[in-house]
Parts: structure tokens; sequence; C-alpha cells
């Protein structure tokens, strides 16, 4: 029987302690080959706050675990007896494995944001912003573009009666 990965629903926001504690029922029952893999799919996003850049793992699925395994009914009985783990998904007696695309795709996010993680930038295109630091200190003006993958923004500042661009780090304009 070959290995395929199945979703599983679990409480929101307790993922990781789930996913603990079904690798620790796995291990005690000596069913490591059948199920290999037990993953909260996860991405690294870097926030500024502060003038500090922080990274924060986000959860690309909350209150979903992803599991490889082969489905068998002692399998299925472990998982359906865990404490927390709600269903399959997929119909109640019947769950539905996902496809080869889907998996492909997921193990890419995952593995790929840490690499490059994006910059998590609450500003948009037109919004109204104060700068905090820097030459232009205490001035307003209009966000012109957003760059997420260099942290920055394009301000259009008025500048003795004449809108200037101004690149500037997110984190040294504030929205108004």
């Amino acid at each position: 029987m070959a290995k395929e990965w199945y979703v599983l629903r679990v409480a929101s926001g307790r993922e990781s302690t789930l996913r603990d504690g079904l690798i620790k029922k796995i291990q005690l029952a000596g069913l490591e080959e059948q199920i290999p893999t037990v993953l909260v799919p996860t991405e690294r996003v870097s926030e500024i706050k502060g003038g500090k850049k922080r990274f924060k793992e986000k959860k690309l699925y909350p209150g979903y675990i992803i599991v490889e395994m082969e489905l068998s009914d002692e399998v299925w009985y472990l998982i359906k007896d865990t404490h927390g783990i709600g269903d399959f998904v997929g119909s109640y007696e019947n769950p539905q494995p996902l496809s080869a695309a889907e998996v492909e795709k997921i193990l890419n996010t995952v593995q790929g944001k840490e690499e490059t993680p994006e910059v998590k930038i609450d500003l948009a295109t037109g919004d109204g912003v104060k700068i905090k630091e820097g030459p232009f200190e205490n001035f307003d003006g209009t966000v012109d573009e957003v760059f997420p993958a260099k942290g920055q923004v394009r301000v259009i500042v008025t500048i003795f009666g004449r809108p200037t661009p101004c690149d500037l780090e997110s984190w040294q304009v504030e929205k108004i």
C-alpha cells in the first residue's frame, strides 16, 4: 500500500501540541513506518515593529494538520482515538487523500518561505502616512508604491510646493 497525504481537522491554535501528541502516540504504537510525517504547514514572515525586524511563524492552514501515511484500519483507529483530532477531510468513513499537485504546492510553500521570508507591510497605495525618522521627519505624505520584498515604501511628499517621491523603510512611516 502506498503512502498518501491526508488532512486532519484539529482545534485551531492547538495544531503544534496535537502534532506532538500524535507523534508520541505513533511512536508508542510502533507505527513510524506507516506514518512517517506529521506536519503543521507554516511559513516564515518577517515583520518590522518599532524599527526592528522580527521573524514570525504563521500557520498556512489554521485548524488543520497534514499527515503522510498508509491508511489501514489500525492507523485509522489510532488517529480517530487521539484526543483533540476531530476528523479526516473527506467523507466520514472514506478519507480523501490530497492530490500530488496539492502536496507539492504545500511542501514547496513550507520549504520556500524559510529561504526568503516576506516582509509584512500594513500599508497600501493611497494611504496617508507620517514620516517618523530620517531627513523628512514629521512630513506627511501619501503611499505611492509598496515593495514588500525590500521592506520599503515609496511615499510622495510635498516639498516646496512640489510632489517628491521618497523611498523609505516601512518602519520609518506610520499610517495616519
